[in-house]
């Protein structure tokens, strides 16, 4: 059996920039990414503190050390620029295999670094 297990959380970031006009995604620091173990072009789903939203997208490499957060697309609609969100993304694994997993969870500062 196979099941879906949370893989990785970047915990209460703030967005920093909106870009409308974009095809869609969430651009993260990639030092971000690297500490919570995600991958450009992972599926991802962000967690809008403000107003309960929920939405899936995929990630972009922001620039490395920034702290950029960026919602792209019709994305940019739902989160706003100095929201706070939750970024999670889940892996498929077996049942006994992920009895044994262990998520990576970061809690970046208030400046979205680390």
């Amino acid at each position: 059996m196979q099941i879906e297990v949370l893989k990785s959380k970047i915990h209460r970031v703030k967005i920093t920039e909106a870009n409308l006009n974009y095809i869609g995604s969430i651009t993260i620091d990639e030092n971000l990414m690297d500490a919570a173990n995600i991958i450009e072009n992972e599926k991802v789903q962000v967690l809008g503190l403000e107003n309960g939203e929920r939405l899936e997208t995929y990630v972009i490499k922001g620039t490395r050390g920034s702290g950029m957060i960026c919602m792209n697309g019709p994305a940019a609609r739902r989160i706003a620029v100095a929201d706070t969100v939750i970024v999670i993304s889940y892996a498929t694994m077996d049942f006994e295999e992920a009895k044994k997993h262990a998520p990576v969870i970061i809690f970046p500062k208030e400046d979205n670094t680390l």
